[in-house]
């Protein structure tokens, strides 16, 4: 009898968690993105006007905001993912670049590839949620 663990041997440590944290975010900006486009588009006005309260996000939250409310609470999900994004997706990126780099060997090719998509994915939506035109998605979600 061996007395040698081998539960998770193959996979590298925090693997599954890096990724649906960061699949979960940038699936979060994306929705808030999507959001902002839309209201935009509907709106007819640009992003510097979407910044002056008038068309505020909250608004958009099916029958208002009110504890009984499962639109309120998928609000508030959202709301947290895409804050955390801002401070949590670089980190994660850069354990991300980490495990690309030192345990290749120990994922599948897919899982491989999954990883570096979503770490480049990572990386480019945290620069452009610094830039002007993030600032102001930004600002306008935290309304």
């Amino acid at each position: 009898m061996s007395s040698t663990v081998h539960a998770g041997a193959d996979r590298p440590p925090l693997l599954r968690t890096v990724l649906v944290g960061q699949l979960a975010m940038l699936g979060a900006t994306v929705v808030v993105t999507a959001l902002w486009l839309g209201r935009m588009a509907a709106a007819g006005v640009g992003p510097g006007e979407m910044t002056t309260g008038a068309y505020d996000p909250k608004d958009m939250v099916p029958y208002g905001l009110s504890g009984t409310n499962a639109f309120t609470w998928l609000y508030g999900l959202l709301m947290l993912l895409f804050l955390a994004g801002l401070a949590v997706a670089p980190l994660l990126a850069g354990y991300s670049v980490l495990l690309l780099v030192r345990d290749r060997a120990g994922m599948t090719r897919r899982i491989w590839r999954l990883l570096l998509a979503v770490t480049v994915a990572a990386a480019v939506v945290t620069v452009l949620r610094l830039a002007p035109i993030g600032t102001d998605l930004t600002r306008w979600w935290l309304d």
